[in-house]
């Protein structure tokens, strides 16, 4: 899609135009104008009113001789001719001499050209200025400054506009907007059965996968008008603009129809209204929220006017924005499945050259839980880094690096180790490999690396799921818990101390432990009971506990003696394998950076 964008200028550009025009004036016309008055005479005609005492100033310069008559009502100029007697005959006439001899002679001429010329030409321009003022504000009452209309970005279909094709790893999302597609195409078959379609489409999901993108894709095979706004171009400093910004919105696109109208973030202005808390509920946003739902009320069934939206909140927007009649109808976009996320890898790498060897499948395993921009930035990353390397394509080596930039950041170059430091790393990272690779249901290793990232990382161990895994079992879960505390495990059984490399194994370790309680009904003390709520499922999942002081004490105690046990567990299967451990991380403090494959041909000898 095409943005078609309206050609506008600044008002400094117009303040700047009539500047000009001044200056060329007054350098210009105004000393033409004034050179006018002065009459030119020859030689002669000089030496004559001289000689008659009819010479009032006189100004003797390099080139010409400028003087008045005796009453200085005209001004005169003259050739400069080698005459050794004019000084004594001009001081008998009783000439007067100046160098400050007035060339304009008429005091209303110089009025008019000074004062009264320059006053209208600001006051011509101050009201063009004005008008095209108003005709933005959307007339003579609307306030100042545009506040008025809605600016929202138009967009047609070009020979290169999205379409489904375009968008892969939404299979589910298509199917259900691929019906508004043929309705806008032919509305008649929907109102001869006498069924209409939903006023608005909400498309919730995470960031980065492709909200806006399906929506664009809509409006592209669809081959009608589409509005583009953000919902925070809504709100405005002044009380009313942001509804009179929605009036605008509405009143273009019934003009289009048949068209799209797609609000991004529409949770900037869709949250829910107070309920009399605060000072006072009648705020821009909500004026602008009451706006929206008049507005989406006073559409007909088949207006030919497809709202859609976009949010990562779903659960903050106002209950009576998400009713039926208004948005009918909601469209999950979540995060795509390793099919989809081969597709998605496969449609960006045709914007640059890859090598044959590439196997999309398995950089779509290693990029388990991306979204659609990450895939986009992963397939980018491998490029730039074979610019850097001097070479013309990407490579298998190339993806998997651009899988680490975007997990843990670039390599850090200048972050030396000591020998003490790297070995303990080392021992940290095999830790965690050695008790994942010893349990069963656990994701098998990929490659194992003790070069620090720019993220902090000092190493990392990446493990890579065979396929799609929606769900997980307490065993499986009690083994990802050991996994984690695998690293400090093996601190403690190889060295006989620990460090700080572990805190984000902590961090992990104790979340996962706290869900199984409270959230995931794990626990046999506290059964199949909701301990806790999940906000903003689709921004981090935030987590509050709804529970009593004590139950909370109690579920502290638990997740400290969940953690424990598994912390248990892999310290005795590390030290049931010192041999293995000892091993293997000799030969990464050699490697620094080793594969899965060579980790399990020295784990099965």
């Amino acid at each position: 899609m095409n943005e078609v964008k309206q050609p506008k200028k600044p008002l400094i550009f117009y303040y700047v135009v009539m500047l000009m025009v001044l200056g060329v004036f007054n350098f210009l016309a105004m000393p033409w104008l004034m050179e006018r008055q002065i009459q030119e005479v020859d030689y002669g005609t000089f030496m004559s009113m001289t000689e008659q005492k009819d010479i009032g100033q006189v100004d003797v310069q390099q080139n010409q001789i400028v003087f008045t008559n005796k009453e200085g009502s005209k001004v005169y100029k003259t050739g400069l001719m080698d005459d050794p007697g004019r000084t004594e005959r001009l001081y008998a006439a009783g000439a007067v001499f100046s160098s400050e001899i007035v060339e304009e002679t008429s005091p209303l001429l110089s009025v008019i050209l000074s004062w009264i010329l320059p006053l209208v030409l600001f006051v011509a321009i101050g009201q063009v200025l004005s008008r095209k003022m108003m005709d933005k504000m959307g007339g003579p009452n609307a306030m100042s400054f545009n506040m008025g209309k809605s600016n929202a970005k138009v967009y047609v279909k070009s020979s290169d506009g999205i379409s489904f094709a375009d968008v892969e790893g939404v299979d589910e999302a298509e199917e259900s907007l691929a019906e508004i597609v043929d309705y806008l195409h032919d509305p008649g078959k929907y109102t001869q059965i006498g069924a209409t379609m939903p006023k608005g489409v909400l498309l919730v999901g995470p960031p980065g996968t492709g909200k806006t993108m399906l929506a664009k894709a809509v409006a592209g095979e669809a081959n009608v008008p589409f509005f583009s706004m953000s919902g925070s171009e809504f709100v405005e400093m002044f009380v009313g603009m942001g509804a009179s910004k929605v009036r605008d919105l509405f009143k273009q696109a019934k003009e289009k129809a048949p068209c799209i109208v797609f609000i991004d973030e529409i949770d900037a202005i869709g949250q829910k209204r107070n309920t009399g808390g605060g000072m006072g509920g009648n705020d821009e946003r909500e004026q602008t929220l009451n706006q929206l739902l008049t507005e989406m009320d006073g559409f007909e069934g088949n207006s030919g006017v497809m709202i859609l939206a976009a949010t990562n909140r779903p659960e903050s927007l106002d209950p009576a924005l998400t009713r039926p009649g208004r948005f009918d109808r909601r469209v999950p976009v979540e995060l795509p499945d390793l099919e989809g996320r081969e597709k998605i890898l496969k449609v960006h790498a045709k914007k640059v050259k890859l090598a044959e060897d590439v196997d999309f499948k398995t950089i779509a395993r290693m990029a388990s839980g991306a979204s659609g921009a990450e895939l986009a930035n992963i397939v980018n990353e491998a490029a730039l880094r074979a610019v850097r390397d001097g070479r013309k394509f990407a490579t298998q080596a190339d993806m998997e690096e651009s899988i680490e930039v975007v997990i843990a950041g670039y390599q850090k170059k200048n972050a030396i180790l000591t020998d003490k430091e790297k070995m303990a790393v080392a021992y940290h990272e095999i830790g965690h490999a050695l008790v994942a690779a010893l349990q069963t249901h656990s994701a098998p290793v990929q490659k194992i690396t003790i070069v620090p990232r720019t993220s902090g990382a000092l190493g990392y161990t990446m493990q890579v799921e065979e396929g799609n895994h929606y769900l997980m079992t307490r065993e499986e879960i009690e083994n990802k818990i050991a996994t984690y505390t695998g690293g400090r495990a093996a601190e403690e059984v190889a060295l006989g101390s620990v460090s700080t490399g572990a805190s984000n194994d902590i961090e992990q370790a104790t979340k996962l432990a706290r869900a199984m309680i409270s959230r995931y009904g794990m626990s046999e003390e506290f059964d199949m009971v909701a301990l806790e709520t999940v906000t903003n499922q689709y921004l981090g999942g935030d987590a509050s506990l709804a529970c009593s002081a004590e139950t909370q004490t109690r579920i502290d105690q638990l997740v400290v003696e969940l953690v424990k046990k598994q912390h248990n567990k892999a310290r005795q299967l590390l030290l049931d394998n010192r041999e293995k451990l000892e091993e293997l991380s000799r030969y990464l403090y050699e490697r620094e950076t080793i594969t899965g494959e060579e980790f399990m041909n020295i784990l099965n000898g």
